[in-house]
């Protein structure tokens, strides 16, 4: 049926729909491939900590990607529901409920980028009489304007399910663009129906270069601030000396990241990210 097609945003407000795509394996799976690929084009630093923002962080999945990157982070999101799973999950970032309609009140230049997956069009919806989705998108962007660096990125994935939908990306880019920030729309594996995402990259106070999306054809590889790229992702990528997720190293890497922040963890012991033998 098209009911069964319809996008999350159009069924309920974000604060209830969020709720329902918590114990979907799908989803994390695709959450957290996103994160990665936005932390990507954020461009930090090579092994540099910063400060950075999740807008509309739900259960910190995305968090998740920032914290293996060695960075600290603080999330925003509208549902309480959700920041109570990212409690419960002990995410290692900062929680804060807020609609970001409404604005980010942080403090100028506070942050050093910005990552959100798959909030952003929610602002493009009218929930309550009194929403209105260009003034709320210029309130968020010129807040957040101001709470980054001058010179970082805010990267927003988003997916436009149809060319009517592609109207909504004018009104999002022209209110970030309104609101100072410079870039555009990246998009990998362009040619492709189911593996297409759209990323929405932006610039504050310096104009960058765009980086190219995944899967697109060029020979061009070597371009400043461009993204390098491969046919293949691998996920966790053990060429840049990262220790596969779950294993014992990681563990050990992230109880230790922990214990920096001033948090309780349990001691290691030769038991520490030890596999189980699988139960018949």
């Amino acid at each position: 049926t098209m009911s069964s097609c319809r996008r999350p945003e159009h069924s309920a407000p974000p604060e209830v729909v969020s709720v329902l795509m918590l114990h979907s394996s799908r989803m994390i799976e695709i959450q957290t491939q996103m994160s990665e690929r936005a932390v990507e084009l954020l461009n930090l630093p090579e092994g540099q900590p910063c400060f950075l923002l999740d807008v509309g962080c739900g259960s910190g999945l995305s968090g998740d990607s920032l914290s293996e990157g060695g960075h600290y982070w603080v999330g925003v999101d509208i549902s309480t529901a959700m920041l109570d799973v990212a409690i419960d999950r002990e995410v290692e970032g900062d929680l804060l409920l807020g609609d970001m309609g409404q604005g980010m009140p942080f403090r100028p230049g506070t942050f050093d980028g910005c990552i959100s997956i798959s909030a952003l069009q929610w602002l493009c919806n009218a929930d309550k009489r009194t929403h209105s989705p260009p003034k709320r998108l210029y309130t968020f962007f010129s807040t957040l304007y101001s709470s980054l660096s001058r010179g970082s990125r805010a990267v927003f994935q988003l997916y436009p399910e149809n060319s009517e939908q592609v109207k909504n990306l004018t009104l999002i880019t022209a209110q970030a663009m309104r609101a100072g920030f410079s870039g555009g729309m990246v998009v990998d594996y362009p040619n492709s129906s189911k593996a297409k995402k759209f990323f929405l990259c932006l610039f504050a106070g310096v104009t960058g270069v765009l980086p190219k999306g995944l899967g697109s054809e060029t020979s061009d590889k070597a371009v400043s601030n461009q993204v390098q790229y491969s046919g293949q992702r691998c996920r966790f990528k053990n060429m840049k000396g990262k220790s596969v997720k779950k294993g014992r190293d990681w563990i050990l890497e992230k109880k230790e990241r922990r214990r920096r922040q001033g948090r309780e963890v349990r001691a290691d012991t030769k038991y520490t990210g030890r596999q189980r033998r699988p139960h018949f």
